[in-house]
């Protein structure tokens, strides 16, 4: 287990993060991207129309803990996950980077995200909103405890799946 660091985490700091994972999921590069992940990571989408409701008792589009991560980028990987083979081109832009409360190691942080996502034989789709995170200060780095990207869409629909991790 990584040691926590006692430097305060500034915004420079979980800027430079957020713009490493964009790239690591931008190029796929899904292991690398697992390695961002906290031995306890979760990562939530919730519903359009309940953005703030819990995980707990609300049905989410997506509400993964560690073992399902783990298990969604073997899935993902894999060449007969038809709805990510060959995997989508995403391009991610990320801005807005705010700090919340530093306490115990944990830092919250919160970013506006546009990803941009291109499929072989599809139209182009936007998929805009905001990253919430809870990091952890370790040895090693900043680490994701918990991810959760809010869309501003009022519906899925025509946008069609986000198979892929927004």
């Amino acid at each position: 287990m990584d040691i926590a660091i006692a430097t305060p985490v500034t915004r420079q700091d979980v800027e430079d993060f957020l713009f490493q994972e964009a790239e690591l999921l931008d190029a796929w590069k899904l292991d690398e991207w697992r390695d961002l992940l906290d031995e306890n990571a979760s990562y939530y989408v919730p519903a359009t129309d309940k953005p703030e409701a819990s995980h707990e008792d609300t049905l989410f589009i997506i509400a993964d803990d560690i073992v399902r991560l783990r298990e969604r980028i073997i899935r993902l990987k894999d060449p007969a996950c038809h709805a990510e083979y060959p995997p989508s081109r995403t391009r991610r832009m990320i801005a807005n980077v705010r700090l919340g409360a530093e306490r115990d190691g944990l830092v919250s942080a919160r970013a506006n995200f546009i990803v941009h996502r291109y499929r072989r034989n599809a139209d182009m789709r936007v998929f805009t909103g905001e990253v919430r995170y809870i990091l952890r200060t370790t040895g090693a780095g900043l680490k994701i405890v918990e991810r959760r990207a809010v869309l501003d869409a009022a519906e899925l629909g025509a946008m069609g799946s986000v198979s892929f991790i927004l």
